[in-house]
């Protein structure tokens, strides 16, 4: 082929790539400039069934895509140009790979003849992720090369995703078609059906195994004092038929921050306090059935709980394969939908309502947070617990401290939001990228909670947030540092600060300034309320920095926990 067309086969094979993902189910497109990414680039930008979303920092773009991915519950595409662009967006790709998000990742590469060779922007691509993504290497667009390929590729490697995929586009130059005047009809007379179709090239059928126990099982499975454990859900999951099974049975529900049911009346939602109350773990422990939906459970408590305790029947629900139990119990593992064996046709259990004794001391607990935190002095506990009881909306909670205080908590509400986290490897980076991906999806009104340190660590995401349509508002929570090493066993204070604590003296006045963002700082529960109440009617991305103490949430903690111990 004349090396005039090779830009335009270029570009063919760029738009063949896009229209394929987009019939694969892709809905969004997340781009950072780049120039060997021209061909996908160009693609995208005349691709109508793709939402665009453009950002200069990859690593935030990556971020960006798991949150759309996350509140679309669809795979999302990610362009970039070669050399570390591509690494860049390593952090959001090993998060996505084990909270099992489908991402599709189209990175623009060199052709082979210029790595290895001190060419400009180029190291080897293909497996930089490691296990972490599928690996799909592309050849330099070729005529050789059929494009009914092309397609059958991309079919085998995206259909039923997952987790991420790694599509390597090697490219030569040039990148930039003039005028397109090469016909490509006979290389593309084989796709006649397709370019006249709105389905993928190769239609693959749903792979989803479901197993299911007999009326038998279930009916011996029953017999005993059980527990239901809810572990990280979905809303789509349908996790509220877990309230109406646990009813059924007529045994407890313990609920995990990231269930969506934390904050149901009907759940034992204070489990990671109540694990501190000698008389409820003791009647916690005569339990000898367990029966977990999901996993990645947050409360070490809880963890432990279910670590230590000897189960003479242990089932986990989970909705594919895979491995998710650190503590290596022996157990069956059931592969469901959580709906379809919810709505199994379930016994009574023969000791139903035998742990009726938690509702009471769940709710005093709820009780005593209200004492001791609502109408106590003002505090990241207040804060969480005021923003998790304003009802229904979208809440991306940061690792760190603020996850766990919503897990330790959380009000009682008959309206909670939807529980977004990002606890797959639990790291602070990425997550006002990501909660803006998951307020974009349908321009929904979210708000997130994040610390101090992962604000900073994600500090040029503030461009993100200054592109929203709906309403997000970001609560910073300042403690100067990371003060969740308070609680930990470090061996003296001078280390404690020194090497884990890292002051930093800064706020985010200035930054929210930059990027051009509404900010509030807030010192006291009413101003904060004055401040959220006017975040949440307005029509964009708004900053409200909480300044606290060190130390305020470490003692308050502590102080809950030793007046929970004695009572």
């Amino acid at each position: 082929m004349q090396i005039e067309k090779t830009a335009e086969l270029n570009l063919l094979w760029g738009s063949l790539i896009l229209e394929e993902l987009a019939r694969l189910g892709v809905q969004h497109v997340c781009m950072a400039p780049g120039s060997r990414s021209t061909p996908l680039t160009l693609a995208a930008a005349k691709q109508t069934k793709l939402k665009q979303h453009l950002h200069f920092d990859e690593r935030g773009l990556g971020f960006l895509a798991l949150g759309l991915a996350k509140a679309s519950r669809a795979p999302v595409a990610i362009i970039t140009t070669s050399g570390t662009a591509v690494a860049n967006l390593y952090p959001a790709i090993v998060e996505a790979w084990l909270t099992q998000v489908p991402l599709i990742v189209l990175s623009g590469d060199r052709p082979p003849e210029l790595l290895g060779c001190g060419a400009n922007q180029a190291i080897v691509q293909p497996a930089i992720f490691a296990d972490y993504a599928k690996q799909v290497n592309l050849p330099t667009p070729d005529m050789a090369i059929p494009p009914q390929a092309l397609l059958t590729l991309l079919d085998e490697s995206v259909a039923n995703a997952k987790r991420p995929v790694h599509v390597n586009c090697m490219y030569r130059e040039p990148l930039y078609p003039g005028s397109i005047s090469a016909d490509f009809t006979h290389y593309l007379s084989p796709l006649g059906n397709w370019q006249h179709s709105a389905l993928p090239y190769n239609q693959y059928a749903d792979t989803q195994l479901i197993s299911a126990p007999t009326p038998d099982a279930l009916a011996r499975f029953v017999h005993g004092k059980g527990v239901i454990i809810a572990g990280t859900l979905a809303p789509e999951e349908q996790p509220e038929l877990l309230v109406e099974l646990a009813q059924k049975l007529g045994w407890p529900l313990l609920t995990d921050a990231q269930s969506q049911l934390r904050q149901h009346g009907a759940a034992i939602g204070n489990i990671d306090q109540l694990l501190l109350q000698p008389k409820a773990k003791a009647l916690l422990q005569e339990a000898d059935t367990v029966l977990v939906f999901g996993g990645r459970l947050l409360s070490k408590r809880l963890i432990s709980y279910l670590a230590e305790q000897k189960w003479k029947r242990y089932w986990q629900v989970l909705p594919r394969q895979t491995r998710l139990d650190p503590s290596h119990s022996a157990k069956q593992v059931w592969i469901s939908p959580l709906a379809a064996f919810a709505q199994l046709p379930w016994p009574r259990s023969s000791e139903a309502n035998w742990a009726l004794q938690l509702v009471g001391a769940n709710e005093q607990l709820a009780t005593l947070f209200q004492q001791q935190i609502d109408d106590a002095e003002f505090g990241e506990a207040q804060v969480v617990r005021t923003i998790a009881g304003r009802g229904e909306q979208q809440l991306f909670i940061g690792n760190s401290l603020p996850v766990r205080l919503y897990d330790m908590y959380a009000p009682i509400t008959p309206a909670a939001p939807n529980v977004f986290t990002n606890r797959g490897a639990s790291g602070i980076d990425g997550l006002l990228a990501t909660a803006c991906g998951i307020a974009a999806h349908k321009a929904s009104p979210t708000t997130l909670i994040i610390g101090d340190l992962s604000q900073l660590h994600d500090l040029n995401s503030l461009a993100l947030a200054a592109k929203q349509q709906g309403t997000l508002v970001i609560v910073i929570l300042n403690n100067d540092g990371g003060n969740i090493f308070n609680l930990l066993p470090v061996p003296d204070e001078k280390l404690r600060s020194d090497y884990y604590r890292l002051a930093h003296g800064l706020e985010f006045g200035y930054g929210a300034a930059m990027f051009g963002l509404p900010y509030n700082r807030v010192e006291d529960l009413v101003s904060f309320n004055e401040a959220y109440n006017d975040a949440l009617a307005y029509p964009g991305a708004s900053v409200i920095e909480v300044c606290v103490a060190q130390d305020q949430a470490s003692e308050q903690i502590a102080r809950i926990a030793a007046w929970i111990k004695q009572s």
